[in-house]
Order: structure tokens, then C-alpha cells, then sequence
């Protein structure tokens, strides 16, 4: 597969065997030219894409088109910063693993709750560096049955928690009531 690419950044990792630099250094010698990288299929693409539309000061609403949309606020004054809505979505990514794992044992939680402390970088981009999930999961399930279905979540099933960087220290711990 072709794509054409006019800025991008490729990680000198990359299966491709193109880094950031050449890519770059490419597009700044002619601004005008485009750069062709063979790109190997990076997964599934979603069926849908997500619009982003801007509601003045450092507030955006975002969703599938035609569906339904969250704010989020850089100024955390009627909604959650991108951040927080990182760690949100983190939470809630695992908190549905957690329900359907616990559904399939055939004791489903009643209640669930997390609390989550995280660290950022001190440096731009303040990305985050550690985060630690507290959870409470009210259930007919012994303790290790719920230890188990945090650990799957966190370790194999939460898309969020697998798109971080991958040096971010992801921590929990199952607190009882």
C-alpha cells in the first residue's frame, strides 16, 4: 500500500525502515513535493470517522457524525481537559472489560468505582507518565476472580490503556468497601 505524505512523523522503529528525519528533511526540500512511503496496514480502520468542532475559548465538542458527542474544555470550566479525558475514557475502557468478564462468570458487579491519581511530564508534551487505578467492584465474584478481570482488562483487553506510550506505568489495586 502507497500513501502519499505531505508532513508526517514515523518513529525510527518503524517497521518501514523510514525515519522521522528523512520523511521531514524530504518535504522541506521541495515544499511542494509529496512524499510517497510504502506504509504496511497499521490495523482495522474504523467504519466511522469522529468530528471535532471548536465552541469558542479552549472548548470543543467531538463524536461520530450524527451521534452522540462529549465537551471537552482546556480550561476544565464545563467539562473534563483532553487529559482528564484520557484518564477518564482509561477508566471506563477497563470498567467495561471488567462488566463483561464478570457478566460471563455469571456474577455481574452491581456497583463499580474507580479513583485514578496520575502523573504527568514536567516538560511539553505534558503527557502522561503514571497512572494508578483504585478500583472498588461490588460483585457476587470471590476477590481473585475480580483481580483477574482488572488484570485482563489492563493487560489485554482495554483498547485505551494498549494506546498509551508504552513507557507509562499503569498501576491498580482492588480496595474493598
Amino acid at each position: 500500500m502507497s500513501v502519499e505524505v505531505v508532513h508526517a512523523m514515523v518513529a525510527p522503529s518503524d517497521e518501514t525502515g523510514v525515519d522521522a528525519r528523512s520523511v521531514d528533511d524530504a518535504a522541506r526540500d521541495d515544499a511542494s513535493a509529496a512524499v510517497t512511503v510504502d506504509v504496511p496496514p497499521a490495523g482495522v480502520p474504523s467504519p466511522y470517522d469522529i468530528e471535532v468542532a471548536w465552541e469558542g475559548g479552549l472548548r470543543f465538542r467531538g463524536g461520530p457524525e450524527g451521534g452522540p458527542t462529549l465537551v471537552i474544555d482546556g480550561e476544565r470550566e464545563v467539562a473534563p481537559s483532553p487529559v482528564d479525558s484520557v484518564v477518564v475514557a482509561l477508566a471506563a475502557c477497563s470498567a467495561i472489560d471488567i462488566v463483561h468478564i464478570l457478566e460471563k462468570r455469571r456474577t455481574p458487579p452491581s456497583d463499580i468505582a474507580v479513583r485514578v491519581r496520575f502523573s504527568r511530564a514536567a516538560t511539553p508534551p505534558r503527557r502522561l507518565t503514571e497512572v494508578h487505578l483504585q478500583w472498588r467492584v461490588a460483585t457476587e465474584s470471590e476477590r481473585h476472580h475480580v483481580e483477574r478481570a482488572i488484570n485482563l482488562s489492563m493487560e489485554k483487553y482495554c483498547s485505551v490503556s494498549a494506546s498509551l506510550a508504552p513507557d507509562t506505568r499503569l498501576t491498580w489495586a482492588l480496595v474493598d468497601d
